[in-house]
């Protein structure tokens, strides 16, 4: 190994070991970093402390986003090259999911200094707020305020299950929920954003490649279905004579997966919340969660229309009523032809003229800011192909691949 990939390896080590212990949940050996929240906050410390470690300077945007800087950025300036990813995670998420991208971003920027480089634009890496939306319901909450995608009124009023909103827990972090909204002036500023990722799926595995480019993100959206019914006892209370909002919503969950295999499309079904919720009570109420996804809008739009008809008819069947509403919605993303071949030729490996091109059909900060700025993303290989779960994995062998692509692009972009 040479002296300079030992020094990465090291630099990216040490990096991973110091994040990995925070929001462990020891039961699972998956991560609960929910927006807002002390596993959040330490995340956030962490991250400062490493820019400061680098001499780089930190700030948190009005949108709760946190920022290092290497280089001063101004409007006169040249703008600046920007990557990193986020640091939240779904319930009992993996390591991998997001902070990959942060921990390959300060890696990056060390191996860059190493080798004395002084770019000529500024370089900054971002963690972007509440990507997952575990905690409040919408994804990429951060980088949607940010270049205006969400309405900063509704999103102050989000509730998590607590009924906590999200202006509550912001405040209690110490941030002003009153600034939220689409910021201008930051986005100006920023020349090309480039995310690093670990691949969510197995396309790198098949194509036997450590590092791809994505070719785009499709169309994908939550819809919250509430089937309301009417409590009664378990024990005393006829079949007949129920208004069971669980019955209805069993169908919805399985004709979700039906209806979504007809239009080739994705349908989950991953977050019920049943009131009462006793074990011996009929419950008054059921909400759920549909996440649908397609390569296509019009499948998409298919599934969930097909899926609300058909509650509807099992909801009349047993009395209860159902609504359905959209929480967020993300179009189909596709990168910048240009930039992206660019990449996939800079990252290529050995005998070959590029790195391999992909689509995902997971959401990504990448991809909301692709409607504001140059944006691409370069995906590390997940040896099991499994995402959202603690057995998400990345060989070191492959993140340090990764490492240095990004590394290789943002030297490139920078200058």
């Amino acid at each position: 190994m040479s002296e300079r990939s030992e020094r990465t390896r090291e630099s990216f080590r040490e990096l991973w070991a110091s994040l990995l212990p925070i929001g462990r949940e020891r039961s699972t050996g998956g991560y609960r970093r929910f927006a807002w929240t002390p596993a959040d906050l330490a995340c956030r410390a962490w991250f400062r402390e490493q820019a400061e470690r680098r001499g780089l300077r930190t700030e948190v945007d009005r949108n709760g986003n946190l920022w290092a800087w290497w280089g001063e950025p101004s409007a006169d300036g040249p703008r600046a090259v920007v990557t990193g990813s986020h640091l939240d995670s779904v319930p009992d998420g993996g390591a991998y999911d997001g902070p990959l991208g942060i921990v390959s971003a300060f890696a990056a920027i060390d191996d860059l200094r190493a080798r004395g480089m002084q770019p000529a634009r500024p370089l900054a890496i971002v963690a972007f707020a509440d990507e997952e939306g575990a905690r409040f319901g919408v994804a990429c909450a951060g980088s949607r305020l940010m270049t205006g995608a969400l309405d900063p009124a509704r999103t102050r009023e989000l509730r998590d299950i607590d009924g906590v909103t999200l202006a509550e827990a912001m405040a209690a972090a110490g941030h002003d929920p009153t600034l939220l909204g689409r910021d201008p002036e930051r986005l100006r500023l920023i020349d090309t954003f480039v995310e690093l990722h670990i691949e969510q799926g197995r396309g790198l595995v098949d194509l036997d490649a450590p590092v791809g480019v994505a070719t785009g993100i499709w169309p994908h959206g939550r819809w919250r279905l509430d089937f309301q019914g009417a409590a009664d006892h378990a024990g005393t209370t006829r079949l007949p004579d129920r208004r069971d909002p669980m019955l209805p919503f069993a169908r919805a969950v399985l004709a979700a997966r039906d209806i979504a295999a007809g239009a080739e499309a994705l349908a989950t079904i991953g977050r019920v919340y049943v009131v009462p919720g006793a074990a011996n009570g009929v419950p008054s109420a059921v909400h759920a969660w549909l996440d649908a996804r397609a390569a296509e809008e019009d499948a998409v739009i298919r599934v969930v229309e097909k899926l609300y008809a058909g509650a509807l008819r099992a909801a009349e069947g047993h009395g209860v009523g159902v609504a359905i509403e959209r929480e967020s919605w993300t179009a189909g993303v596709d990168f910048g032809p240009g930039l992206r071949k660019r990449l996939a030729q800079l990252v290529a490996p050995a005998g070959r003229t590029a790195a391999p091109a992909l689509p995902t059909g997971a959401g990504h900060d990448a991809g909301v800011l692709a409607a504001e700025v140059p944006a691409a993303m370069l995906f590390v290989r997940n040896p099991t192909g499994v995402s959202h779960s603690p057995a998400e994995h990345a060989e070191e062998a492959d993140c340090l691949r990764g490492v240095d692509a990004l590394a290789t692009v943002l030297a490139e972009l920078a200058g």
